[in-house]
């Protein structure tokens, strides 16, 4: 894996990936090099079939304040590079910063604490799972700048909170508690230790197929807002792509004989 100065990244013996924002003096700001350096290893993590799980964590006092406003608003080539995209349907390097999670065929679990405002909620908006401290406040932000959330927000904020939550805080920039962001859908659990309660989370996934886990991401991520004949469709294709697989029947030995608990093999399903 590799590092920069803005992340750090570390898979452990349990195939765990967990990537830290390294940027704890600007209380975690996104610059450009932030942008690069999460759109970098989310691709190499994609690729990589041996990780089981991501969390992703922030050095600091704070997880994210959003972006590093001075950098980029004043430097007019960054911004063009972050807002450029070759068809208007495909993602811009600003939108894939938080839906490149998405394409990790793994649970990506954030470990939230303090402040998570403007583009932090937005990459963390694009995890799987988001476990917060109870001190960790959030805003979406870019009201207070004259902006609109433009990372992917419209895809993430939709399917996590209802339109009225949506519109108000990105109209009002407003800062809400811990509490408040778990009423809206913000926040999956509260935990006085994101990233233990993150890691243990972690744990109870990776003792299932790391078949069973992609499939069911990319199922629900392509079939939560479609057709009903296209999530049966899917549902179906899915489930045979993953009972033809090694790890289904590694699945049924283990269930049938926990005491040997065969390992799985690495990642099959695409």
């Amino acid at each position: 894996m590799s590092h920069s100065p803005r992340i750090t990244c570390e898979i452990d013996e349990n195939q765990i990936a967990t990537v830290r924002l390294n940027r704890a003096d600007k209380l975690n700001a996104i610059d450009m090099a932030m942008f690069k350096a999460i759109n970098q290893i989310t691709t190499e993590l994609k690729n990589n079939k041996s990780v089981r799980a991501v969390i992703v964590k922030a050095n600091g006092s704070d997880f994210c304040s959003g972006l590093d406003v001075k950098s980029l608003l004043t430097n007019r080539k960054d911004a063009l590079k972050l807002l450029f995209k070759w068809w208007p349907t495909l993602p811009n390097a600003a939108q894939r910063f938080s839906i490149g999670w998405r394409d990790v065929p793994c649970p990506v679990i954030f470990a939230i604490h303090g402040r998570c405002w403007g583009g932090g909620l937005q990459l963390v908006s694009g995890g799987d799972f988001r476990i917060a401290s109870p001190d960790a406040n959030f805003s979406i932000m870019e009201a207070k700048w004259g902006l609109i959330p433009d990372m992917g927000g419209a895809l993430a904020f939709r399917e996590l909170m209802r339109q009225d939550h949506t519109m108000e805080m990105a109209m009002t920039a407003k800062v809400i508690d811990c509490e408040t962001a778990k009423d809206y859908g913000l926040v999956t659990k509260i935990a006085t230790d994101p990233y233990a309660s993150a890691y243990e989370l972690a744990l109870e996934c990776i003792n299932r197929s790391p078949d069973v886990l992609a499939a069911n991401k990319k199922l629900y991520h392509r079939t939560w807002w479609a057709s009903q004949g296209k999530a049966l469709g899917l549902e179906t294709w899915y489930q045979i792509k993953v009972a033809i697989g090694k790890n289904r029947a590694i699945a049924a030995r283990r269930e049938r004989k926990p005491e040997e608990k065969p390992s799985y093999v690495a990642r099959q399903f695409k």
